[in-house]
């Protein structure tokens, strides 16, 4: 470490990276100091990630100078980065599930001399210790929950001398107390000197835990911040550009609630023999938000495909109510059969690109994929879905070259807003979305909750999945909690606190459910 404390541990200066003709980075320049802890912030697409990705040896700049404790460096791999002390955590990990999490943590040291697990294990035990992680060695990756997971992942760049750490959306998919947890190691971890950088979206986690805030915008940095001397409101309005408002409506509905799809006993096990959803009951009402908090894996996933006609169900039923007051059944239905019975679910699903759209085709076909069945004769009609495609690009701000791009060409943002465009732009009568927001910077996610606020006037029956429990208490009428597949209760967000969700996610507290009436 250096004897010059004032020297930052990372100075960088003029960055500039470019892919193709877009350019990431302009001129960035942005300085990390040992013992803090760092917030970076900005829209999708403003070059946070590949910004961090160049210190994590993952991109090389195009332009510019890295230095670490005052000396220039060149950082060509993620095992350069590693030498030098830098440590990134990636929001997807890159865990092997049969292994445990020693096994994990020493893949690829490449150490000299023969493998010591127990001792390993050991120095693992010690970091665990220093920083306050609740980790066993031994555990295999799949018997974990996402945090520990994470935890496996942090412990692992301390393990090969990470005194820089980079943390890409930590809290993303934690409860509140999982959460506190990871901000005390974090706490921690800056006592004992080491430079944090955080990536989120989260504005309030930012306030509650940042030194400093860093801000892009467009690929250029706009400012570098004290935390205790800007607010949530200045941060929206510096990363967009403009000023942004920001509160969450809840309307009250024109027309009064009526029970529109009844879910009674709903099981479903998947190819392994494990039950993903045991005997879950409820109801879904027009002219409301029905949201689903659960920690990932908790059947999320399985309730919305079983309701959309693409998981198999074990047991159980799912009605819907028709106009006439009919209950159709649709298990058994496949979603072709379901929407020749009039019933249109509009379903964004977690896997955008894997199950929502076709990666190769660009923005019109993606929309001809939802409306080639309205087509009479076996040429489709073109003209209406590029009408509606150059609609979704105008109203969500969708930032591609033009409508003939393939999807897979736009950044993940811009993939969720078509895909989400498209699936509402069908007038549905029952909207299913699963992680509308996820990866959306802060006014994108806001034009989104205003879409499914409008879908919610018009008589539609919304059930909305996410991961942020301050927006699902802010947009939902009632709140379902998944608990390990079982239905740990609903609660009116209106008088129920974050803390009280969080532990019915990890499955206590089943004392705040009540009947969604």
């Amino acid at each position: 470490m250096s004897d010059h404390p004032k020297i930052p541990a990372v100075s960088m200066r003029g960055i500039t990276k470019r892919f193709g003709s877009v350019t990431a980075n302009n001129h960035c320049s942005l300085d990390i100091q040992n013992g803090e802890i760092l917030a970076l912030l900005g829209e999708n697409g403003s070059g946070k990630t590949t910004l961090m990705n160049m210190l994590a040896g993952l991109y090389y700049p195009d332009e510019g100078q890295i230095f670490l404790d005052g000396r220039e460096v060149s950082i060509n791999s993620p095992h350069d980065a590693f030498s030098l002390g830098i440590g990134m955590v990636h929001q997807h990990f890159k865990l092997v599930d049969v292994l445990t999490a020693t096994e994990n943590i020493i893949l690829g040291i490449g150490e000299k001399g023969k493998l010591d697990l127990k001792a390993a294990a050991a120095k693992i035990r010690s970091i665990c210790e220093t920083y306050g992680f609740d980790l066993n060695p031994d555990q295999k990756i799949y018997d974990m929950s996402v945090s520990q997971k994470q935890t496996v992942e942090i412990v692992k760049v301390l393990y090969r001398g990470a005194r820089i750490l980079i943390l890409d959306e930590p809290t993303a998919v934690l409860t509140p107390q999982e959460t506190d947890r990871l901000f005390t190691i974090i706490h921690n971890m800056k006592d004992d000197g080491k430079a944090i950088v955080i990536i989120t979206h989260k504005l309030n986690e930012v306030k509650r835990i940042s030194d400093r805030v860093a801000i892009l915008r467009k690929g250029e940095c706009v400012g570098v911040y004290p935390t205790s001397e800007i607010s949530i409101q200045e941060m929206t309005d510096r990363m967009v550009g403009h000023k942004v408002v920001l509160n969450i409506e809840r309307p009250v509905p024109k027309t009064p609630p009526e029970q529109k799809i009844f879910i009674r006993n709903l099981t479903v096990v998947d190819e392994d023999g494990l039950t993903r959803l045991d005997h879950v009951s409820f109801y879904m009402n027009t002219s409301e938000i029905l949201g689903v908090a659960g920690i990932s894996g908790s059947g999320q996933k399985e309730l919305l495909e079983s309701i959309a006609g693409l998981q198999r169900v074990q047991s159980g039923s799912i009605e819907y109510k028709d106009d006439s007051g009919n209950l159709l059944e649709l298990v058994g239905r496949d979603p072709l059969e379901i929407a020749r019975l009039g019933i249109t679910l509009s379903f964004v699903p977690e896997d955008r690109l894997g199950m929502g759209l076709v990666g190769d085709m660009d923005i019109t076909d993606n929309i001809m994929l939802r409306s080639f069945r309205d087509g009479r004769s076996v040429f489709t009609n073109r003209r209406t879905p590029k009408k509606l495609a150059g609609k979704i690009v105008n109203d969500l701000d969708v930032k591609t070259p033009s409508l003939a791009t393939p999807v897979r060409k736009l950044s993940g943002g811009n993939v969720q807003k078509v895909l989400v465009g498209r699936e509402i732009a069908s007038a549905p009568r029952v909207l299913l979305t699963a992680y509308a927001v996820r990866g959306l910077d802060i006014n994108s996610a806001y034009q989104i909750y205003d879409l499914l606020n409008q879908q919610k006037e018009r008589g539609v029956a919304v059930l909305y999945v996410g991961e942020d429990l301050d927006v699902l208490m802010a947009l939902c009428d009632k709140i379902m909690v998944l608990a390990g597949g079982k239905l740990a209760g609903i609660v009116d967000p209106r008088v129920t606190t974050k803390e009280a969700i969080g532990l019915m996610m990890t499955g206590g507290a089943g004392k705040e459910e009540q009947k969604n009436g």
